[in-house]
């Protein structure tokens, strides 16, 4: 039902040419029996078709040929409904004050319409009275007509009240449209204030602390160059010092980074992961369904942030790749083993370990590649010999690694 109304809202002209071809088809069939005066019928019907794009001159039309029904005498007829419709239509898509004037307009013709209809019977009726010298029964008629006026007129108030009802439920929609408009076109740019103070913000943190330690880094490579022969401890003093402000810089890349890669400033306030939330990733990994071994060789060290941080990462795309290519029944283990100035870390699995290697693009065997290389690291991957996959990286944490 629903459908069928919103496919009515959308065809209106369906809907008022049904109900113009109905009315007129009353005309015309009384016109068809020989009274050339229901032409007049036909021509009330007609201009519902017009009532909701052009109102005023559907209004006048029917007018026009409701006053020619009342001067030839016809009487009531089904397409006098159009009469309703159009002081609806006035109501619905016109201004008050016309809707008003159109209907007041309706409710004269409709008392004139009813004199006319009933005049001679009026007449007959009180001449008997006085002729046969009894009570006069005006007051009878009087009231009978005041019911049928009532009557007669009810119609086009009630047409009045839901067309006005009507504009004024659609005015109110369109407020409610135009409110969210506005709000939505303020919250746009709300969201490009705050995106310019950020931009701000970022640019002022790129200036105090990046652009200063490359400003340094320059300037001792410069004072390098020129003291590399004749002062050699110098120059290398300088390449440490750039090596020292070069990770500086990075580390505070990574942290702009994090602020934008989070909402509200979390990054502000979460720390990065590192090798000692494995066990919390590798529980997360088991709860979803993975069987993961987990293995540690060596004496553990605390690690710099950024190393910490990229061995998370490959144990975690290396988990990934394993439950989403690995098939069923996979199993994987995970070993780190910590040398004297280097993390080793392994990550097998027993699944079908060829099909890791054309996941899309390989993205991800990519960036576990960029991020071992980042801090002087290596990272092979690639199927084992006796089936499954298996990831192998070296991580320094002495030379290279972020201080």
């Amino acid at each position: 039902m629903t459908r069928i109304y919103a496919w009515l809202q959308k065809h209106p002209f369906f809907t008022d040419g049904t109900m113009a071809g109905f009315l007129a088809l009353c005309g015309l069939a009384y016109a068809a029996s020989g009274n050339w005066t229901g032409l007049i019928y036909i021509g009330i019907s007609l201009p519902v078709l017009i009532r909701r794009t052009q109102p005023v001159r559907a209004t006048v039309l029917i007018g026009f040929f409701a006053v020619l029904q009342v001067l030839v005498g016809l009487n009531p007829f089904p397409s006098d409904f159009a009469v309703p419709m159009a002081v609806y239509s006035l109501a619905a898509y016109q201004p008050r004050r016309i809707s008003l004037t159109g209907l007041a307009v309706s409710l004269v013709g409709s008392a004139v319409a009813l004199l006319r209809w009933t005049w001679h019977d009026i007449g007959n009726q009180a001449v008997h009275g006085i002729a046969s010298r009894t009570e006069p029964t005006g007051y009878k008629e009087a009231a009978t007509g005041v019911l049928l006026y009532g009557l007669l007129i009810s119609p086009l108030i009630i047409a009045w009240v839901l067309g006005d009802s009507m504009q004024y439920r659609r005015a109110y929609y369109l407020s409610l449209e135009d409110r969210a408009n506005r709000l939505e076109r303020e919250r746009d740019q709300q969201s490009q204030i705050a995106a310019a103070a950020e931009r701000a913000r970022i640019a002022r943190e790129l200036h105090d602390v990046v652009a200063h330690n490359v400003s340094v880094m320059v300037v001792q490579a410069e004072g390098a160059s020129y003291a590399m022969d004749a002062s050699p401890d110098q120059a290398r003093q300088a390449l440490g010092t750039i090596a020292q402000t070069g990770r500086t810089a990075l580390a505070e890349m990574r942290r702009l980074l994090g602020v934008l890669r989070t909402e509200d400033g979390a990054g502000d306030r979460t720390p990065q992961p590192g090798v000692g939330q494995l066990e919390d990733l590798l529980e997360q990994v088991r709860a979803a369904g993975l069987e993961v071994g987990f293995t540690v060789e060596g004496i553990p060290v605390e690690l710099p942030q950024g190393v910490a941080l990229a061995a998370y990462r490959i144990v975690q795309e290396s988990l990934t790749n394993t439950r989403k290519h690995g098939g069923p029944q996979v199993s994987a283990r995970v070993a780190l083993s910590y040398r004297e100035d280097e993390l080793r870390m392994t990550i097998t699995d027993n699944g079908q370990g060829a099909l890791a290697l054309t996941d899309g693009m390989g993205n991800g065997l990519i960036g576990m590649r960029e991020r071992a290389a980042l801090y002087c690291g290596v990272l092979h991957a690639g199927p084992r010999p006796d089936g499954g996959f298996e990831v192998e990286a070296v991580l320094p944490y002495k030379e290279g690694g972020e201080a």
